[in-house]
């Protein structure tokens, strides 16, 4: 038997004042994202916004059904709008934050496992890492440098080959 540890490197700023024009621009299109929510049953309106290699912004939000599992949530929105509207460009930064009317939300709000798995299949179909924010509506803020760091045993598809 061997053991073995994992480290999760990250960053963690106390606001989006302390990340630069650019990322806090794309936490302001996350923010902004929220708004076209389609969220009824929840309450719960997530925003993502991801960034292009050529500065393109594409954002998504959740968009939930009555049938919980028809729903699809902000990130894949966005990554799946992003692959349809802009194939071959490689994704270098996603943003992703949450509002409610209903509480008030405290920490960042991080990814489902879902979503996490098509963010690293993005990653491995470019080639590159896509540094992921998870921003705090005027609070904290987490960012990681690679879909990777969340989710270092994603499936990747190794087992499916002859």
């Amino acid at each position: 038997m061997e053991k073995i540890s994992l480290q999760i490197n990250y960053t963690r700023h106390t606001d989006v004042s302390e990340l630069d024009q650019q990322e806090r621009r794309l936490c302001e299109a996350a923010v902004a994202a929220t708004e076209s929510s389609y969220s009824p049953y929840s309450g719960f309106r997530v925003g993502a916004a991801l960034q292009l290699e050529t500065g393109e912004i594409v954002p998504g939000s959740n968009q939930e059904n009555m049938a919980y599992p028809s729903g699809l949530c902000a990130e894949r929105t966005a990554l799946f709008a992003a692959g349809a509207q802009f194939p071959g460009r490689a994704v270098t930064t996603m943003a992703v934050t949450a509002k409610t009317d209903r509480f008030l939300i405290r920490q960042p709000v991080t990814s489902c496992g879902a979503c996490l798995q098509v963010m690293a299949e993005f990653e491995k179909r470019q080639g590159s890492p896509i540094a992921v924010i998870f921003y705090c509506i005027g609070g904290e803020v987490i960012r990681l440098r690679s879909v990777r760091d969340l989710l270092p045993f994603a499936f990747n598809g190794e087992g499916l080959k002859g």
